[in-house]
C-alpha cells in the first residue's frame, strides 16, 4: 500500500482494536510504529528459535 492507504489502514486498525484484537504480519514501518506490541521471531542459533516482544507503549 501507498502511504495514504497505509495511513487508512492504521487507523481502521486503531479504531476497531478497541473492540478485537488483530495479528498482522508487516514489514512496513508505519504500520508497525502504529501496534502496542510487536512480536518478533529470532533464531539464535541453527535449529533454536525465540519469541522476542516489545511494548511499544514502553518504548515510546
Amino acid at each position: 500500500l501507498d502511504d495514504t492507504n497505509i495511513d487508512k489502514f492504521n487507523n481502521i486498525i486503531r479504531k476497531f482494536s478497541a473492540q478485537s484484537q488483530f495479528i498482522i504480519i508487516s514489514h512496513n514501518k508505519k504500520t508497525i510504529a502504529s501496534t502496542d506490541i510487536i512480536y518478533g521471531i529470532t533464531m539464535i542459533e541453527q535449529g533454536i528459535s525465540r519469541v522476542v516482544a516489545v511494548d511499544m507503549r514502553e518504548v515510546a
